[in-house]
């Protein structure tokens, strides 16, 4: 079992930035790669970012691509999301994931992940 804690979540204006963090406990040692996804009312959940778990492979949407950055402190087994130039439409409630397999390429589905954190509340205002 993994038990993965999100934080950092919170109101900014448009512009602005803020950092999560995800605090990874349990078997940690499993973990291949990390993501961060986020849902906004009334859509899907979609992926924002992923690293493998020794940080030599990363991924992002898109529509994040160039504004936020992923990183990890394994000492620490905490995966951070640094938003920088955030939008409105960056407001949703974001997960951190885990999954153990170790894919060709960094997993970007949600089906792959194998266990999720309980969100954070990111709000964008204009």
């Amino acid at each position: 079992q993994v038990q993965l804690v999100e934080s950092g979540g919170g109101l900014v204006q448009a512009g602005g930035s803020l950092r999560l963090s995800c605090a990874a406990s349990g078997r940690t040692f499993s973990i291949y790669t990390m993501g961060w996804f986020r849902q906004a009312p009334g859509k899907e959940r979609e992926f924002v970012a992923a690293i493998s778990w020794t940080g030599s492979n990363t991924d992002y949407a898109r529509s994040v691509k160039g504004r936020f950055t992923i990183s990890r402190d394994n000492a620490k087994n905490t995966v951070y999301l640094q938003m920088n130039s955030l939008k409105p439409e960056d407001t949703a409630v974001y997960y951190c994931a885990a999954e153990f397999q170790q894919y060709s390429s960094v997993p970007t589905l949600r089906r792959q992940y194998d266990y999720w954190g309980q969100g954070t509340q990111v709000t964008v205002s204009s």
